[in-house]
């Protein structure tokens, strides 16, 4: 029961993070937001690591176990749910016996894997978790980034590293068409095509930058923003209201995050540039 406490943890800082929310929106000053964001992200990912892929995949099928068998009797039938071997693939202990069937397989595909697997996870979320906390040092333009040889060398390594964490996630992605629980092929180029959004944001900021166009360079960071949040946070946050909306359906609430999570997000980054935008020119024609 004590990991089970580490995930009413969780939701507790979930709770806060919302208040955070809130109250950014009353001030519109979202930096207190962002890095708590950003380090909640740390802690979750950390864990993988730390405890190896089993152990943090056991944690984070815990987190939507507590959702997704509210008012669920434990004889009632859900097609999109499932046991697992000793119920080992979740912190919960005896506590919740079924679990989505996603979640059974990303932890059994895991603690029956062989270790190359663990490592492309371990790539994957190293780098990513990396280049997250790098886009928002040159974004907020904090410190050092303001130096423009700091900005572009912060740049080149957050590229170099993005290629190594989305190229250890598509190698991933490439296996799932064999896993039917995932939603077999549909899963598969799902997962393609985020990393596509995320990738190719990214590209389209190089290219910007190389060819001197600043203006373009700006928006496609905010665009590539918005695609790792949505890849990360938002894809989890919808997963905690899909999956028990879609319980007695196999696969659709993982396919909808995989495939909806990040043009979401580029589509609410953009809406909030433009947004900041339009209030940075009208303050600019005030002054004037």
């Amino acid at each position: 029961m004590e990991s089970g406490f580490g995930v009413l943890l969780v939701y507790g800082a979930l709770a806060i993070w919302l208040g955070l929310l809130v109250r950014a929106y009353k001030r519109s000053s979202y930096k207190l937001f962002i890095w708590f964001g950003i380090g909640f992200l740390i802690y979750l990912n950390a864990r993988y690591l730390i405890e190896g892929a089993p152990a943090g995949i056991a944690f984070f099928i815990g987190i939507y176990d507590v959702v997704i068998n509210l008012g669920l009797a434990q004889d009632q039938a859900a097609s999109g749910m499932t046991e697992c071997v000793g119920n080992a693939c979740t912190v919960w202990g005896d506590e919740y016996t079924r679990h989505s069937t996603w979640g059974v397989a990303f932890y059994e595909r895991f603690a029956n894997g062989d270790n190359f697997r663990s490592n492309l996870l371990y790539g994957h979320l190293t780098c990513n978790s990396i280049v997250f906390i790098l886009m928002h040092i040159q974004m907020m333009k904090s410190g050092f980034a303001e130096n423009a040889n700091m900005h572009r060398l912060l740049g080149r390594i957050s590229f170099a590293l993005l290629t190594i964490g989305v190229g250890c996630a598509v190698w991933l992605a490439s296996e799932h068409g064999a896993v039917p629980s995932y939603g077999g092929a549909m899963a598969e180029y799902g997962f393609y095509s985020m990393s596509a959004f995320v990738y190719g944001s990214a590209i389209m900021g190089v290219l910007a930058i190389r060819s001197g166009n600043h203006e373009n360079h700006r928006i496609w960071m905010w665009r590539f923003a918005g695609s790792m949040w949505g890849s990360f946070w938002l894809f989890r946050a919808m997963l905690l209201f899909l999956d028990p909306l879609f319980r007695n359906q196999d696969t659709v609430a993982i396919l909808l995050c995989i495939w909806l999570s990040a043009p979401l997000g580029i589509l609410i980054a953009e809406m909030i540039r433009r947004s900041r935008d339009q209030k940075a020119t009208m303050r600019a024609a005030v002054s004037v």
